[in-house]
């Protein structure tokens, strides 16, 4: 059973199962909060947010272009209205841009981070454009076959191509430009705050030394290669994510 949150411009698709220390799931582009969908069972002892990005999955499709800032006071409202505080917000690729955002306006509610083949910076802004122009005029089949490849997605992950293509093309557009116009490289330095990087060994997309490189920016931080994995481990490499994330809750104590 999900939610509707109302938030500046849109409804956000949401959902919170559970109870205890509370763990928030921030998904990537291109995707939805289905990605998590073999990690959140195995937390039973505590209280699980997720929600599908603006203009992504069930939630609404404003016209763009997004902010990084606006998708980061989506997540705020969320909390909010779910009352939670002191959180470990798991973010897999852009959700880790909006997770490193967050920590930094909101330390109130951000205990912890995972960052999960995410980065601080996502390259330079011009193929994020060229991304959004595409989609916009050719739709998300034009886009599909690319981003896999990057993403290295096994060839018979028919589910990850199958809602890629599903996704709305004016939401992953706007999404893109609010990826282009972000470098959180100076801020996310300045955090201190229990973090754990996490990256597949074959991703492409972010490789596994730009996500160290970010998660080294944060004093004491952690970081952990999942072997044999690309850009989506969570949903590929289930049983390795949640066994690093289980280890790192239990080191900081939410539990």
């Amino acid at each position: 059973m999900t939610d509707k949150i109302q938030v500046k411009g849109a409804a956000l698709n949401a959902q919170a199962v559970g109870k205890g220390p509370t763990i928030v799931f921030l998904h990537g582009l291109g995707m939805d909060m289905s990605v998590f969908n073999g990690l959140i069972h195995r937390f039973p002892d505590h209280r699980i947010i997720r929600f599908d990005l603006r203009g992504q999955g069930q939630s609404s499709v404003p016209d763009g272009p997004y902010t990084m800032g606006g998708l980061i006071a989506d997540t705020e409202a969320v909390l909010d209205h779910y009352s939670a505080r002191d959180t470990v917000v798991f973010g897999l690729s852009m959700g880790g841009m909006i997770a490193q955002g967050l920590a930094v306006k909101r330390l109130d509610l951000v205990r912890g981070m995972v960052l999960c083949a995410a980065a601080a910076k996502f390259g330079q802004a011009d193929p994020w454009h060229a991304r959004a122009a595409t989609a916009r005029t050719k739709g998300m089949t034009a886009l599909v076959d690319e981003t896999l490849t990057r993403w290295n997605a096994k060839d018979g992950d028919e589910h990850a191509r199958t809602r890629f293509i599903a996704a709305n093309p004016e939401g992953y557009a706007a999404s893109c430009e609010a990826v282009a116009g972000t470098d959180f490289y100076t801020p996310t330095s300045g955090l201190r705050l229990p973090t754990l990087g996490l990256c597949g060994d074959r991703d492409k997309s972010t490789p596994p030394d730009l996500v160290r490189e970010t998660t080294d920016l944060i004093p004491g931080s952690k970081f952990q290669l999942i072997h044999g994995a690309g850009h989506v481990a969570p949903e590929t490499h289930a049983d390795v994510v949640a066994g690093h994330l289980c280890e790192f809750l239990i080191g900081i104590g939410h539990i």
